[in-house]
């Protein structure tokens, strides 16, 4: 007589704890997976902001131009260059090398700046070049998590000045920087300085 053999429940109960373990392992690591891959991306996409702001203001800083911005009446009041760290803006100046592709009829040099609103940076520009009534200037946030940004501007004198025009007695007169540093803190990249060579 031919006896059945099989398993029991006790030996089917362990059997299926051991998978339960198995599976809960296996997702745990997946999870931790994800969240590295999430983490990475994140990263990523942190730095590729970081590295398009860096550009845009590097780029911006070494082509500065020194023309002025003549007023809605054809006055030239504004200076090339307005930094205080302080205000509406953070900085205001013109600068050349404004692409042209299309072959629209304007200026090659174009008024921009860079403020912060909250803890974004943002670069704005003009569509021409001098004031315009009720013309608003076209905006890019560029930059999030900032904590602080500041410019200096070195003069002719090898001196560091925290607006410009300067104003610090005996400082040199000169309408235009040698060269500008950058630093610029971020809430998880900490301080990054750069030094721009301003082109004469």
């Amino acid at each position: 007589m031919n006896q059945q053999q099989g398993f029991t429940l006790l030996e089917l109960l362990v059997a299926m704890a051991i998978f339960a373990i198995i599976g809960l392992a296996a997702t745990a690591g997946l999870n931790a997976i994800i969240d590295q891959s999430t983490r990475a991306n994140q990263s990523l996409n942190e730095l590729n902001e970081l590295q398009r702001a860096v550009r845009f203001l590097t780029t911006d800083l070494y082509q500065m131009h020194p023309r002025g911005v003549r007023d809605e009446l054809g006055r030239g009041d504004e200076a090339a260059l307005l930094a205080d760290n302080q205000g509406d803006y953070l900085i205001r100046f013109s600068r050349e090398g404004w692409r042209n592709p299309a072959g629209i009829p304007r200026s090659n040099i174009q008024r921009v700046q860079y403020r912060l609103e909250g803890t974004a940076l943002v670069r704005e520009y003009w569509p021409v070049l001098d004031h315009t009534l009720s013309l608003e200037p076209i905006k890019t946030e560029l930059l999030n998590n900032v904590e602080d940004i500041k410019f200096e501007y070195l003069d002719y004198s090898d001196q560091w000045q925290n607006q410009w025009p300067p104003i610090q007695p005996g400082s040199a007169a000169e309408e235009w920087p040698r060269a500008v540093r950058l630093r610029l803190t971020l809430k998880n990249s900490g301080e990054i300085e750069r030094l721009i060579e301003v082109a004469g």
